[in-house]
């Protein structure tokens, strides 16, 4: 795990948020979809809090983890910043597979919008849903974010020299049956987790959740920096009503393998 702390410790995960911001305004749409209007959240795997604020904002009560103890104090010192530390019943530094500060059914809904990337055993991915399963209440809701193997396969043919080792076919078609992504450059993506979209229902499924969406965060990912500032130059009108489009389309399951992160929603059985 020493690789994700650094990596996340330099990396600037706000600041992706607001460079994609389609991603973020999806899953917003959808969380709140979903989300009583008040409750006890968990936003595990937070990063810097960019989720967790807006939960404050709208009057939940939020615990925050993650893996890295820098994104943990960033999030605590925005809290105070934006003057919502008392929404927060706590900041920890914790690894998703191993919950033990908690207890059992201690949250009316749960996020897990990362770790699921960086896991790369079974096992693993195993052992931080199981944790989510076990803190979250009966019934309560979780939203856990995947990254689809697909998208990663075209992205890599498309920009091999991004995704090193991604440039060559062969490594390509062996990362298409094992999920397992290791960058080749220093200081690059960490060791990452793949799925495929057809084993995701199921996967939360025989962990003891019932799916209720599975949605693309960002479709709009197809879309490069040439292609936005054409869309921009017309007008931020133009803007928000492909967001709409993005928003309504989401859940079609025909375009999930085009968006580069997908958003789990399931209750707990």
């Amino acid at each position: 795990m020493n690789n994700i702390i650094n990596y996340y410790s330099e990396f600037d995960e706000w600041g992706r948020l607001d460079r994609e911001p389609i991603e973020f305004q999806v899953n917003w749409h959808y969380i709140k979809k979903y989300l009583p209007e008040t409750g006890y959240i968990l936003d595990n795997g937070a990063g810097p809090g960019k989720y967790s604020m807006e939960l404050a904002k709208e009057g939940y009560k939020v615990t925050l983890t993650d893996l890295t103890p820098r994104l943990v104090e960033i999030a605590e010192n925005k809290a105070k910043e934006i003057h919502l530390r008392e929404q927060f019943e706590g900041f920890y530094t914790a690894d998703a597979r191993k919950l033990d500060m908690f207890k059992d059914e201690q949250f009316d809904s749960s996020l897990m919008l990362g770790p699921m990337y960086h896991l790369q055993e079974e096992n693993e991915r195993i052992q931080a849903v199981k944790e989510l399963h076990r803190v979250t209440k009966r019934n309560g809701l979780v939203f856990v974010a995947f990254m689809p193997r697909i998208r990663h396969i075209l992205t890599s043919l498309l920009y091999p020299e991004n995704w090193r080792p991604h440039d060559n076919i062969d490594t390509i078609i062996q990362f298409s049956h094992s999920g397992c992504f290791n960058h080749a450059d220093e200081r690059r993506f960490t060791g990452a987790y793949y799925f495929n979209i057809e084993d995701i229902n199921p996967f939360m499924e025989v962990h003891g959740f019932e799916t209720l969406e599975l949605i693309g965060s960002n479709i709009g990912a197809i879309l490069n920096h040439d292609h936005w500032n054409f869309w921009k130059d017309k007008g931020e009108q133009e803007v928000e009503k492909i967001i709409a489009f993005f928003k309504e389309r989401a859940a079609d399951p025909y375009i999930l393998g085009i968006s580069s992160h997908l958003l789990y929603i399931g209750r707990k059985k």
